[in-house]
């Protein structure tokens, strides 16, 4: 991720007759002009190191990406929550965590993807692959450093796609042709593994004109997260210095690789999930000050086309967002090493 320093749902599709009335009335309740939803942040969990993206398993657990220090230290954490109080538990070790030769940035574990029992995740310049069918917290650590892994961020440069040139393979989501699709931030392109060690690239994102005298004369886009709204992918932006607010974008993305502008005039997006009644929920990293980016900035908002409601502010360093149900969430806060729960009601 280039830091210098650091659906529509488909609700109504097959109801018919008084259930389809009912939604109606539930929909258009919930977007009565002026109502803004009420929030509960609570922490589920303290003390992990640099927490990154999280996942969810069929048990309800969470799985925690932690990116390391850029000594090939990178984890993967579960938070066991099957037991009432929740446990966190040391999953995989040594996971590739390296310093971006171009920003010297650390990039180690990113972001994650549970698929029938498969882990997915995208560390470093890799992709890893992990059979947890027979995993039960508490098990030993596995050694990151024995599994094998597919070096996606080689073959993105190798594509020259960008100047500098750069890869960061930093978000992932399995597309409804069963391919995985990765958004790279460092390439600001969506790229599709067709299958193992087979890639091509999907879509490229616009520079942006710089409107200050601050940086370069463009800014690049940096995707940071996707997901699928049933027709499209929705991928959100971060860009890159300086961070200005307000010109972080959510693009649509085709399946044949089409790209337009679905949502502007956001600020540092870092994550997208899929939509509520009120519209996408998505993460800002922060505001970024003289000194870098400042603690407490982070915010999660819902947005549509038309509309940019934030439901929660003061978040320290927001990077990672996964779905509960249509009003609650889980967030990673890299700034605070912990994961909340946000919650809203009507």
């Amino acid at each position: 991720m280039k830091d210098s320093r650091i659906q529509q749902p488909l609700l109504m599709k097959g109801l018919e007759g008084a259930s389809l009335l009912l939604l109606i009335l539930f929909f258009t309740s919930c977007q009565k002009v002026g109502v803004k939803p009420t929030p509960t942040v609570t922490t589920v969990v303290s003390g992990l190191n640099t927490p990154m993206g999280i996942e969810t398993d069929p048990r309800g657990d969470i799985w925690v990406a932690e990116t390391g220090t850029g000594n090939n230290d990178g984890k993967v954490m579960v938070v066991a929550r099957s037991h009432g109080v929740p446990q966190t538990f040391e999953v995989i070790n040594n996971l590739s965590s390296i310093k971006n030769t171009l920003s010297g940035e650390v990039e180690g574990p990113a972001h994650l993807l549970f698929d029938n029992g498969m882990l997915y995740v995208l560390a470093g310049d890799y992709l890893y692959s992990v059979d947890l069918k027979n995993y039960k917290p508490g098990d030993d650590p596995i050694n990151g450093a024995t599994l094998p892994f597919e070096d996606i961020g080689t073959w993105v440069r190798a594509q020259n796609i960008v100047a500098p040139n750069d890869s960061h393979p930093y978000n992932l989501i399995k597309g409804p042709d069963g391919k995985l699709y990765i958004a790279d931030a460092g390439a600001n392109a969506i790229i599709r593994r067709n299958a193992k060690d087979d890639y091509t690239v999907l879509a490229t994102f616009p520079n942006i004109p710089n409107p200050t005298q601050v940086g370069p004369p463009f800014i690049q886009s940096v995707p940071t997260g996707i997901v699928w709204d049933g027709n499209n992918f929705l991928v959100s932006t971060l860009t890159g210095f300086p961070f200005l607010e307000g010109q972080a974008v959510v693009y649509k993305v085709s399946l044949q690789g089409n790209v337009s502008v679905y949502i502007n005039g956001l600020s540092t997006l870092v994550d997208i999930a899929p939509a509520t009644f009120y519209g996408y929920p998505v993460l800002s990293y922060g505001t970024f000050g003289p000194t870098g980016f400042m603690p407490n900035t982070g915010s999660l908002s819902l947005v549509t086309p038309s509309n940019k409601m934030k439901i929660v502010d003061g978040l320290n360093m927001p990077v990672g967002i996964k779905q509960i149900d249509n009003h609650s969430w889980y967030v990673s806060s890299m700034g605070d090493g912990t994961i909340l729960k946000v919650t809203y009601s009507y």
